[in-house]
């Protein structure tokens, strides 16, 4: 008869639990690696391409309206400079709703809004009848680039000191939108340009928004209005009644919204100076 083996004694220790060949696999294999290497890589380099390509539009429409001004087709070098404004406005909104805000965006931004409304409706102003003033002309327009880039710059170091509702200053695409207009409204009325007076009104107002551009005055920033919250029907009829009302006379109509709009910021200054409220406009750090 066979002698029985003997039973091994029990241990207390468990044994350790054997990995999943699977797992093992995935982390002997370099290309899952170097594609996880190269996701992370993105993440820090790369760019978000919808907010990028509406500022890359933009700029776009202002490099246009230079080229337009160079051409003697002003009135086509006005329109590029509202197309641009708008697609400039929607870049904003558009990073913000799908969350693809970033520093590159920010700075890429900036040096879209100085060409499209600091270089291109200095240039177009002159091109068109300010040249004709000699040496005051191309001090006028330079001194609406100056501001545009000084604007610019101010507003880039002043992000999270001042109220958000406000603008410091009226911003680059207003002004640049209050000289396209001008140029459109004339062009678009037959205004001849050999007339004394038309240089001259070119001139003031060049000065008036490169300098009203640099000034301390709240003008209304319209980043409270939130688009995906639920808003009164009336406000949808006010809507239609805008576009209405635009289409009808877009030169006459856009001029004169806007020339309200760079009124609008010296009109609110006086009215809280009189009150004796504090300018909303000005940083923590310009008050000390």
């Amino acid at each position: 008869m066979a002698a029985f083996k003997p039973r091994r004694p029990r241990s207390n220790v468990t044994p350790l639990p054997r990995p999943f060949r699977r797992n093992q696999a995935g982390a002997e294999n370099p290309l899952l690696d170097l594609r996880s290497e190269r996701q992370q890589l993105l993440r820090r380099r790369g760019i978000y391409l919808l907010p990028n390509a509406f500022t890359t539009a933009a700029l776009f429409g202002g490099f246009f309206a230079i080229v337009q001004a160079m051409n003697l087709r002003f009135e086509a070098a006005a329109i590029a400079i509202f197309v641009a404004m708008v697609l400039d406005g929607m870049d904003g909104r558009v990073a913000r709703m799908t969350n693809t805000q970033s520093a590159f965006g920010e700075q890429y931004d900036s040096l879209s809004d100085m060409v499209s409304f600091g270089v291109a409706p200095a240039l177009v102003m002159y091109e068109w009848v300010l040249k004709d003033l000699g040496r005051w002309g191309w001090l006028a327009a330079f001194v609406y680039c100056a501001g545009a880039a000084l604007r610019l710059a101010r507003f880039n170091t002043n992000i999270g000191s001042v109220d958000k509702r406000f603008f410091q200053g009226m911003p680059s695409p207003a002004a640049a939108a209050l000289i396209a207009g001008f140029v459109w409204l004339a062009i678009d009325n037959k205004v001849p340009v050999n007339l004394f007076w038309l240089p001259w009104v070119a001139f003031v107002l060049t000065i008036y928004a490169g300098m009203t551009m640099v000034s301390n005055a709240p003008f209304y920033s319209g980043k409270a209005l939130d688009v995906r919250h639920r808003v009164p029907f009336v406000a949808i009829l006010a809507v239609v009644l805008g576009f209405v009302l635009i289409s009808s006379d877009p030169p006459l109509m856009l001029f004169g919204l806007f020339v309200l709009y760079g009124l609008s910021g010296y009109a609110f200054w006086g009215a809280c100076a009189v009150r004796g409220r504090p300018n909303p406009a000005r940083s923590a750090s310009s008050e000390d």
